[in-house]
Order: C-alpha cells, then sequence, then structure tokens
C-alpha cells in the first residue's frame, strides 16, 4: 500500500473458520486483522466470516461466499479483498479472477506494515528480505497470470514465459543472497558494539505487539522510544541503561512485538536483530493484564521464544496495563497461575520502582550462582589435574 494513500483506501476483511477450529481463536484473529489494516492505514468497510468444514484447494473460500463479497465490494467501491490466511499463489489468482480484485493474504499485510514501519537500514534490509522470500514462489503466478491476459504468442511475445521466469528467479536469488550478506555485516558492526557492553546484565522485554514494552523501556531507563497505540510500532530493538540500585548498571532491550501467525519469513529475516534475546540473561516477559486473549498471547511468546533457541533463558513476568483491567477475577486467576509476576502500570512510578526491586534480586542471585559455580568447577579441575597425575 503507497504510504501516501492508505488513509483512504478502503479493504474488506474475509475468514474461513473450518470445523473442529477454536471459535476464540477465529474471533481474536479476525479483530487482531481488523487492527493490522488500520495500522497499515487502511478503512475496514465490511468483515465476511465463513463456516465450513474444510478449506476449498483452488480458492480458499467457497466460490458463492466469494462471489457475495464482490458483489458487496461492487457496491460501496471496494479495490482490496485481505484474506486471513496465507494463500497460495493459485489461490490467489483464483480469488482475484472471481473478485476482481486486488488480494492481499495475512503475511502480504503484515509484511507492508513492517515495509511501512522500518527506518533504520537494518530494518529496512530485514523487511526486503522477507519480501524478497515471500515473492519467489509467486513468480510463476504471476508469469502464468502475465501470458493468460497477453496470450502466449504474437509480435514480441513469443516464448518468453520460461525464459523470463527463470530470469527472474535467478535475480530474486540472487538479490536475496546479496541482503543477505548485507545483514551479515550489519550483524557484525552489532556483535562489537554489544562487547563494550559484555560485563553488564543483560535483560530484553519480550512479548505480544502493543503489549506496552516500549512504555516501559522509557518508563524503567528514562528513555524516548517511540510509543503508539499500533501493532508493531517498533521493529528496531532499542537498548537503554539503567541504574539498578545494589545491583550496577544493566542494559534493557525493546524487541519487535511478536504475532500470532507471524509469516516465517519475518522470524528469519528479524533473527539477527533478536538475538539479543538468545543473548540476554532475562526476559522480561510483558503480557498486556487488560486483554482477553492473554493465554493465546502467552502461548505465541513462547512458541517464538521456543524457535528463536531462548526457551532455556531466565523469565520474569509483567503483567503491564493493570490499570485498565476491571475485573477482579481475572487479576487472582493470573497472579494463582504467575505467583512470582508482578502487576504493573508503566505509567506508575512506584510500580517501576518494584520492577528495579526485584530486577536487583534477580542479578544479585546470578552473580552469586555464577561465583558459586565458578569456585566449583575449579575445584573440580584441580582434583581431575590430581587424579590423572602421571606416574
Amino acid at each position: 500500500m503507497d504510504e501516501n494513500k492508505t488513509s483512504y483506501e478502503k479493504v474488506v476483511i474475509a475468514g474461513l473458520q473450518t470445523s473442529g477450529s477454536d471459535s476464540s481463536l477465529f474471533e481474536e484473529d479476525m479483530q487482531e486483522m481488523a487492527m493490522l489494516c488500520t495500522t497499515a492505514g487502511a478503512v475496514v468497510s465490511g468483515v465476511f466470516v465463513q463456516k465450513k468444514e474444510s478449506i476449498a484447494a483452488s480458492t480458499y473460500l467457497g466460490e458463492g461466499k466469494l462471489h457475495e463479497i464482490a458483489s458487496f465490494m461492487k457496491d460501496n467501491e471496494v479495490k482490496t479483498l485481505v484474506i486471513d490466511a496465507k494463500l497460495t499463489p493459485g489461490q490467489m489468482r483464483n480469488i482475484e479472477k472471481i473478485t476482481k480484485s486486488k488480494v492481499l493474504d495475512r503475511s502480504q499485510l503484515i509484511l507492508d506494515i513492517f515495509a511501512l514501519h522500518a527506518k533504520t537500514v537494518e530494518a529496512k534490509v530485514q523487511v526486503e528480505l522477507a519480501q524478497m522470500k515471500n515473492i519467489y514462489p509467486r513468480l510463476t503466478h504471476a508469469w502464468t497470470h502475465f501470458s493468460e491476459q497477453f496470450g502466449s504468442g504474437g509480435i514480441g511475445m513469443r516464448g518468453p514465459g520460461e525464459k523470463q521466469l527463470e530470469v527472474d528467479r535467478r535475480l530474486v536469488q540472487k538479490k536475496i543472497a546479496d541482503l543477505k550478506d548485507r545483514l551479515k555485516k550489519i550483524e557484525k558492526s552489532r556483535v562489537v558494539q554489544r562487547k563494550g557492553r559484555s560485563d553488564m546484565f543483560k535483560a530484553s522485554l519480550v512479548g505480544y505487539t502493543n503489549v506496552g514494552k516500549s512504555s516501559l523501556l522509557n518508563a524503567l531507563c528514562g528513555s524516548d522510544v517511540l510509543v503508539e497505540n499500533k501493532l508493531f510500532a517498533t521493529l528496531d530493538t532499542a537498548t537503554r541503561r539503567v541504574f539498578i540500585q545494589g545491583a550496577g548498571n544493566a542494559v534493557i532491550s525493546d524487541t519487535v512485538g511478536f504475532l500470532r501467525k507471524l509469516p516465517h519469513d519475518l522470524v528469519a529475516s528479524f533473527r539477527s536483530t533478536l538475538s539479543v534475546v538468545v543473548e540476554s540473561d532475562l526476559l522480561i516477559v510483558v503480557l498486556d493484564a487488560s486483554s482477553e486473549w492473554i493465554d493465546q498471547q502467552l502461548e505465541t511468546v513462547n512458541l517464538v521464544l521456543e524457535e528463536l533457541g531462548a526457551a532455556e533463558v531466565e523469565k520474569m513476568y509483567l503483567f503491564n496495563k493493570v490499570d485498565l483491567l476491571e475485573d477482579p477475577f481475572v487479576r487472582k486467576r493470573l497472579q494463582n497461575s504467575f505467583p512470582d509476576a508482578l502487576f504493573v502500570s508503566s505509567m506508575n512510578l512506584d510500580d517501576m520502582q518494584d520492577v528495579k526491586t526485584r530486577l536487583s534480586e534477580i542479578i544479585i542471585r546470578q552473580r552469586q550462582q555464577a561465583a558459586a559455580e565458578s569456585i566449583i568447577k575449579e575445584k573440580t579441575k584441580g582434583l581431575v589435574k590430581k587424579i590423572n597425575y602421571p606416574l
């Protein structure tokens, strides 16, 4: 979507709920799609839901439902259809034919938002790499569509399809390789920067998108990281230094938010940025206490952390936006499930002091454990030397 036109682009959202699927998760996904469209700058003109036994192989949604959507779009002058799924090139092509509209799937929409919010060189390279990976499998669809529109022969059109497809594939493959090389160079410079603070305690704020991680970073470190009530407002990892009473200096990093059904290519492309998570001494898992989807969001966070190889890093749970939590029974349930968690508001100074106090306790305990392990290691090393002493 063109950044200058996003405010005026009307879209229709469509989703498919198959039999046996979790209706609560489906409802969350559809609400999330509406938020994603708004974040991308679109106006949602209509939402269509189809309940069906299974996915239609060629069109994802049933053809009857697609004709119904097409009629609505024509009557309301909507040109874009967004479907809550990752579509195959063939499905996208068939849906375009029936609805005579631009069709985006969930992955393309998220990629568009990332492209809109990418500000630094690293973020732009990561997004472009994900876009290239997304484009590659769709090249066949693009050229089939092209040849059908203009015919397989004729002046200037004799047999371009296969040759041009191979040329385009090679170009995209080369672009992907170049972007990967650029990311490696950026990562090297990032490693050099980290060496300067390698002896400091490192904590990372992780969590679902739009749970208030950037607000917490600002409140804890007195920084001015961008805060917006939008999905994926922050793409780049922001790292700030903070003094913790009784424990000295530490660094806290704010990472890109997670999302259910986040395109795999995006996770792969942002792996260099998210490497700070794996290298952390502590993960501060931030959850929106006021969200009705908190259980599903926590599950998503755990899955992404596992994919990144950070599942074993120590975690501290923060339930943020507690000032918006109206139901006391929800808080009681969460306290029973997470007895060591802190319930905070980033706008409450006393809450932020409680977070720093907990951080101090964790830092001191980890240092004591590291010192004890070091002593045991040295003693064990000496014992091995005695046992293996040559006769």
